[in-house]
């Protein structure tokens, strides 16, 4: 599904075979910060099988492949159900080559429109990642007080955000 928003990416979910490709994305982003480094088996061994897994947790995952690319993924961004009426907000990467595109917008938007008729969306972002936290802060997002540590091979530790639906109108292009 071509989303009028996001010109030369098509939005779809993804599916188990999307790994690979999913797999180089999320290392050549986390290779962009000084000790981020990739343990697929031991930390994210969903992402071979990113579809399944999600549906199996009661979620979703979308990826964006660039038209123009023969097809490549660009970006990508999954959710899970959270605890009292919410959605968290999962995997938001978007290539080097794809940023400043409107796509990383784009796909809090679909996480977003998901989260339709619940409370809010949730996340937990590194705090490295600056480029992420600009964009959840400028889409309303608030950054609480809780730091939560991975103990991970990256030494991970991550800002939590949330962002309050109550009384925001989520709008599709269908509407």
């Amino acid at each position: 599904m071509t989303d009028p928003g996001t010109p030369a990416f098509d939005l779809r979910r993804a599916r188990d075979s999307d790994g690979p490709q999913l797999i180089e994305l999320i290392e050549r982003v986390w290779v962009e910060y000084p000790g981020c480094v990739m343990d697929v088996d031991g930390e994210v061994p969903e992402l071979r099988r990113i579809a399944s897994a999600h549906a199996e947790w009661g979620g979703d995952f979308l990826v964006a492949e660039r038209l123009a690319e023969q097809r490549r993924i660009v970006g990508c961004v999954g959710w899970l159900p959270a605890p009292e009426r919410g959605l968290e907000l999962r995997k938001l990467y978007v290539a080097a080559s794809a940023r400043k595109s409107g796509l990383g917008s784009a796909l809090c938007t679909r996480v977003e429109r998901a989260a339709r008729g619940l409370d809010f969306v949730e996340l937990w972002s590194d705090t490295r990642f600056e480029d992420a936290h600009r964009l959840y802060e400028g889409r309303g997002y608030r950054r609480g007080d809780e730091l939560r540590e991975l103990h991970d091979l990256s030494g991970s530790v991550e800002y939590y955000y949330r962002l309050s639906l109550q009384g925001r109108v989520i709008r599709s292009r269908d509407d």
